[in-house]
């Protein structure tokens, strides 16, 4: 894919003070924003729609969140309270009420049945959200709690604050498992990767450090801000980040090469919020100058709605390569059709707007995938091979026609080889925890029948002879 800048694509205004948090739904339709005037704001991304304003809370607000399936949004304020919201016109809401000050973060669970919520009384709560109950306090932060999330499979929450440490905690056992100190200043954010394998955390010193929680090792630190960092966002492949700074600029990090890539220079003062889209097409931005921005990703246009669906096909692997399949074969003399998603996107010219049209998968229709055009190749020469009419290797035109399809057939054999050695280290993961977990109850049954057996000895020798 090729990398290009991020794009300034829209410039939202309608807060009256400095834009806290932000968020977008699930189904990329809409964009939630919190802000100092106290509001909500619901932006509706199709063009000439209309915004909702939601007015409830009585202080300024410090997070919004959708949850999974798009039907509330939730938002944390400092007047000590959460707010359910029905994200439509009415812009009806629940009250949620158990902290007794102000309230920093609120996160739904990915089965939507959970919010967390950080405050100032140093309590990380769990909340019901189909009865809207208080379900229990997680207390062990020793100063105020600045955020809480869950974990992708909902098993645990991190947290951090100005006691300068992270926490890790389980939700079933309800306790803390695990507390990162080595910081420097207040923990202000912390959030996992979407495979849920890596925890990143910033602070008010200016750096971000990324941990292995599998590992609880420190994996990647940065210091690419010269002011505090208030918020990133990891983008839903895992390979990007963002951050947003009081030293106005929002940061992007490559994590896989582990480099600062690039940096945005859109708000005119601090900025506070950064969020991804679900799909990773876009990131808004928002801060002290009152604006929110939304951008067009661009540096990373691949298609991960189609890449998970790929994923997905991995517990199969591809059978074996036909002979067809792996001999040169010749070009095929395929009509160019005017206008077609692959004809543009196989040319080293093509347009942004094309690619990005392609990777978010808006307007396409009908029109057929690269893949769909593949098989169809595919086909057409087992056809032609089955009724004899396949040209034999002295006909074939040209030398490199058939190199290009050879090599083309090679990238295709490693992407399978690649998705199945993923596949096997995946299953070999789970493997190691299950004989973990086998050896473990091993372990119990022989102490168990250990203290059986000594029992047994003790009530013999204790017996009188008859």
């Amino acid at each position: 894919t090729l990398q290009e800048d991020p794009t300034l694509e829209r410039n939202f205004k309608g807060h009256k003070d400095v834009v806290t948090c932000a968020d977008f739904s699930p189904n990329n339709k809409q964009l939630a924003t919190g802000s100092f005037d106290k509001n909500v704001m619901i932006w509706n991304l199709t063009p000439k729609s209309r915004a909702f304003r939601f007015v409830g809370h009585t202080d300024i607000i410090t997070g919004v969140h959708f949850s999974p399936g798009g039907s509330l949004v939730a938002s944390s304020s400092r007047d000590q309270t959460v707010r359910l919201w029905t994200p439509g016109i009415k812009g009806e809401s629940t009250v949620l009420k158990a902290h007794t000050a102000s309230v920093r973060s609120v996160h739904f669970s990915n089965d939507g049945q959970r919010l967390v919520t950080a405050s100032d009384d140093k309590t990380v709560k769990v909340w019901g959200v189909e009865r809207r109950k208080f379900l229990y306090s997680l207390n062990r932060h020793t100063n105020w709690v600045r955020c809480a999330r869950f974990s992708p499979d909902g098993r645990l929450i991190a947290s951090c604050g100005d006691d300068r440490t992270v926490r890790l905690w389980d939700t079933a056992a309800r306790q803390c498992i695990n507390v990162f100190t080595d910081y420097g200043g207040s923990a202000t954010f912390v959030d996992f990767n979407a495979s849920g394998t890596c925890m990143a955390s910033s602070d008010a010193d200016s750096t971000l450090k990324i941990w292995d929680i599998r590992t609880n090792k420190l994996i990647q630190h940065y210091k690419v801000h010269s002011a505090g960092i208030n918020n990133f966002s990891f983008h839903p492949s895992g390979n990007y980040l963002i951050s947003a700074s009081s030293d106005r600029t929002v940061k992007i990090l490559d994590l896989l090469e582990g480099r600062l890539i690039y940096t945005l220079h859109g708000h005119k003062g601090p900025v506070l919020t950064v969020a991804f889209s679900r799909e990773g097409d876009h990131f808004a931005s928002g801060g002290a100058d009152s604006q929110v921005l939304m951008w067009k990703t661009n540096f990373d246009s691949l298609n991960y709605r189609d890449l998970l669906s790929r994923h997905s096909k991995r517990v199969t692997p591809d059978p074996p390569p036909h002979l067809t399949d792996i001999f040169p074969r010749s070009s095929h003399q395929h009509q160019a059709q005017n206008g077609t998603i692959e004809d543009v996107r196989d040319h080293d010219t093509a347009t942004t707007s094309c690619r990005d049209q392609h990777s978010s998968g808006i307007g396409l229709g009908p029109a057929r995938t690269h893949t769909q055009h593949r098989e169809e190749e595919d086909r057409e020469d087992e056809v032609r091979f089955a009724h004899g009419t396949m040209t034999s290797i002295e006909e074939r035109s040209g030398i490199p026609s058939n190199i290009t399809s050879t090599l083309e057939n090679i990238v295709q054999q490693l992407d399978i080889l690649t998705q199945t050695v993923a596949v096997l280290e995946e299953r070999l993961t789970l493997t190691e925890d299950k004989l973990r977990m086998c050896l473990d109850n091993q372990a119990l049954l022989l102490q168990q029948n250990h203290r059986v057996d000594q029992s047994d000895e003790e009530r013999e020798t204790e017996e009188p002879f008859v």
